[in-house]
This record gives structure tokens, sequence and C-alpha cells, in this order.
């Protein structure tokens, strides 16, 4: 079967089109600046990428990707009837959604009603499985929930210290994110180490522009560092990660801001950008940081610092782990940040090999720890599409079996 994944914004659109008979990637792309000037569609086959001109809505752009994929030339398919389910990456799904569950209405309105939780992603997530439902009507729509994965937390990990009565009525509490790269590498890691997922203890480190640490025991998440929202955690690109509450106060007054004002700039002027004032880009900081730059050296060091302390808290909370695996962009890519990150652990029983960590093959799983360490520090390359498609061919499958 042949899987649509859809992972729309409130501007853009990122595609790829699998084969699962072999969990072979078909064909990828993204479409970016819908409904703003110059909009533009990418297209990568074959080791080639095209671009096309852009669409104004989100479902002007679905039967674009369509069209493109079933075009006599350059498409990859004959017809789109070859697209057995389409599956859609959403942000929040609250407290509603433990699991990856089959497209209704009711589901629809459950996404746009949780967007007080994820008002940059919810809504955009929800026009995209419209404008799928427009295009493609007959076609089954999976949605996987990004907070699906850290709904196993128990109550004291995921709890905020708040009067419970406003988390009762708000749901006010940690829901975490990435939740679907941390489920991947975890299932990946329990293949190398040869264990059933169940029987696996980890802390799991995505780390890119935006970034998450999870503690993972029996194969569940059982803690995570992003909270309510994906501001809360380690430093990240643009977002300063954990930090006193009364911070915000302190700059509406001083800066003349609103609140609102205030958490868009600890969104997106704060992180490895406000600190170094060079770019949120960890590999242009890195680079800066190597000529001397000592705004870049700090923000590098305040970002492995942040990491550091959740992998130890983490390493608390389990009582040891099997292994640390580090994933996304700067987790897979920056050797100088995972040395930076688990250096002077060696009471805790990780060492890194450093030869190992420097000189690999990417995009491939490494062991990177010292044959003496006690826990195990990998790089796996997370897949998160490959898990949002593995999830929506089994829910079509059962559907089909119910059938």
């Amino acid at each position: 079967m042949k899987i649509l994944i859809i992972n729309a914004g409130s501007s853009s659109l990122k595609y790829q089109l699998l084969d699962m008979t072999n969990e072979k990637l078909i064909a990828k792309g993204n479409c970016e600046k819908i409904g703003l000037n110059d909009p533009i569609i990418s297209y990568k086959h074959d080791g080639k990428e095209e671009i096309f001109e852009g669409a104004k809505t989100h479902e002007e752009a679905i039967k674009k990707i369509l069209n493109i994929l079933v075009d006599k030339d350059k498409g990859v398919i004959k017809s789109f009837d070859e697209i057995g389910a389409i599956g859609h990456r959403v942000v929040m799904g609250g407290w509603l959604y433990r699991e990856s569950v089959l497209i209704d209405e009711k589901v629809i309105k459950d996404v746009e009603a949780l967007s007080d939780l994820a008002p940059l992603h919810n809504p955009a997530n929800a026009m995209g499985i419209r404008a799928c439902e427009k295009v493609m009507p007959n076609t089954p729509q999976v949605v996987i929930f990004d907070t699906a994965f850290h709904t196993t937390m128990p109550e004291e990990a995921y709890m905020y210290a708040i009067k419970y009565e406003d988390y009762e009525k708000f749901h006010i509490r940690k829901y975490g994110a990435h939740g679907t790269s941390h489920r991947y590498v975890t299932q990946e890691l329990a293949k190398v180490l040869g264990k059933d997922v169940s029987e696996v203890k980890a802390i799991t480190c995505h780390l890119g522009n935006g970034s998450s640490i999870t503690a993972i025991r029996n194969g569940q998440s059982v803690d995570t560092s992003m909270g309510l929202t994906p501001l809360q955690g380690v430093v990240m690109g643009t977002r300063s990660g954990d930090i006193d509450p009364t911070v915000v106060q302190f700059l509406c007054s001083h800066k003349n801001q609103t609140v609102d004002g205030v958490l868009n700039y600890l969104n997106k002027e704060c992180g490895l950008l406000g600190v170094s004032g060079v770019s949120s880009d960890h590999r242009e900081v890195t680079k800066a940081a190597e000529k001397g730059n000592k705004r870049a050296e700090l923000a590098l060091d305040l970002l492995a610092y942040s990491v550091k302390k959740y992998v130890g808290m983490y390493m608390a909370i389990l009582n040891g782990a099997d292994a640390i695996v580090f994933t996304g962009g700067i987790g897979e890519n920056s050797a100088e940040a995972r040395e930076q990150i688990v250096e002077n652990m060696e009471n805790l029983g990780v060492i890194l090999d450093k030869e190992k960590n420097n000189n690999f093959k990417r995009g491939q799983i490494e062991l990177i720890s010292a044959p003496n360490s006690k826990v195990k520090i990998y790089v796996i390359p997370t897949d998160e599409e490959l898990m949002m498609a593995r999830d929506t061919l089994n829910i079509v499958k059962n559907l089909k079996k119910s059938k």
C-alpha cells in the first residue's frame, strides 16, 4: 500500500509518499508560503528536485501535489487510486487521544478545539485534514498525535503544582512533544539491543531547532522536557527553554510589552539566536564559536548544559538506563554537541568513545560509547514520517478487516 503523509503548517505543507510494501520513500517535498507572495512547491524523487508554482490555499496545495504525483512525465504513480491512505501529523492531542486514530468529523473538531494549547499548529493541522477530505473524500485518513506517546507519564511527572481546580478546569499540565520521534528511536533502540521494546529503559534526546529529552521506562514515556507548550525544557534555536515565570512579568514591565508579546519574544527571539546574536542554526553558531565569538560559545554551553541537566535528572528518575540516544538535526550531526553533553559523566557510567563519535557514517545507527561504558550511547536517525506511515497502515488494515 502507498501512503501519503501530510504535515501542515499555517503557511506550509510538507508531504511524503511511501510504499509500505518495502517502507521505501517514493517522493517528498514542501509547499512553502501558502497564501503569501511567491509560493512554491518542491518535489524530490529519484535523487532529483524540481520546483513548481505554489498555492494560495491548503486545498489548492493538496490538489497540486496530487497532480504532480500523477503527472504523465514527472509523476511517480499512475492515479490517485494508488494512494491507499493519508496520515496527518497533529501536534496536540491533549488529554483526549492516547494513540493514532482514524479521522472522522469528531476527531477534526477535537483537533480544532485543542487549538488553545497549540495555537500555531492545530488550526493548520486541521486545515490540512479538511483540504485532503475535499480532494480525496473516499480515501481513509489517520491522525498521528505528537503528544500521544507521552500520555503514559504518571501524574507526578505531568502535573504542575498549581491549584488542582485549575488543572481540572483548564487541563493545564505537561503534554510534551516530538512523541513520534521518541517512539521511533525507542523502537529502533530495542532492535539493536536485542530486546522487546517493553524492556527498554533509556533517555532519548531529540535535538534540533526544537529539542526535547524523554525518559523511557518499559518502552514508554515516563517524563519529558517540554511542557504545556514546546517552550518549556532545554535551550533551543529560538526558544528560551526553562525560565522563571516572573521573567515574563519583569519583561512586560521593563520592555512595555504585553504577555503575548513577551511569549512571542521567548519563543522566537531567544535561545541560540538570542544569546549568540548570530543565528538560530546550530551550525552557524558553531562556526562563529570556532572563530572566537564568545557569545556563540556561551550559547552552545547553555544548550549542552541544559541537556546534561535533563539527562542527569532522568538518570535519577529511571535509576540508570540501558542507553542514551541522540537524534534530530543536532543530535545526529553534531559530534561537538554530543561530546559536550556527556562529558564528565563517568561516575554515572556514561563514557564516550571520542573517535567513534567523530568518525562514523551519518544516516545510520551507530554505537558511540566506549567499551567500558555501562550506559550505551547511540546515534539513531529519526524517521517520524515512517513512524506515521506505519501507524496509518496498521489502522487502515484493521479497518479493512473489520469490514
